[in-house]
């Protein structure tokens, strides 16, 4: 399952940061890979039980991020078309090099889809 709300989420951890940059005079930057399909999750360890997911889909999630560039939330294809349909717009990067794969087309997420306004009652 891939909730087309994950670029909003990272678009929300790039304003928190951009404020923490402003009140503390630091210039951190991030970068965002998405990629959506199946995979696997669950608790290993007996001492030290510790939380894990595993498999392509995470994988290749990692290399959107690795190949990524600052400031940019870059997407697998397949990402691409369902962002496409709830309205995000998109612009192709074109191929890139993914280790393990080989050549991979990616898109970078470049605006969101006009929603209406929410206003809370206060």
């Amino acid at each position: 399952f891939f909730a087309p709300t994950t670029p909003d989420f990272a678009v929300a951890m790039k304003q928190a940061l951009n404020q923490i940059n402003q009140n503390s005079f630091n210039n951190f930057k991030l970068r965002f890979g998405i990629h959506q399909g199946p995979a696997v999750s669950g608790v290993v360890g007996a001492k030290k039980p510790m939380f894990d997911v595993w498999g392509d889909t995470v994988n290749i999630a990692s290399r959107m991020d690795s190949t990524g560039v600052e400031e940019k939330i870059q997407v697998t294809g397949a990402v691409a078309d369902t962002l496409h349909q709830e309205g995000y717009t998109l612009s192709e990067r074109g191929e890139v090099q993914v280790k393990g794969i080989g050549q991979m087309n990616t898109w970078f997420v470049t605006a969101p889809p006009h929603r209406p306004v929410k206003q809370s009652i206060q």
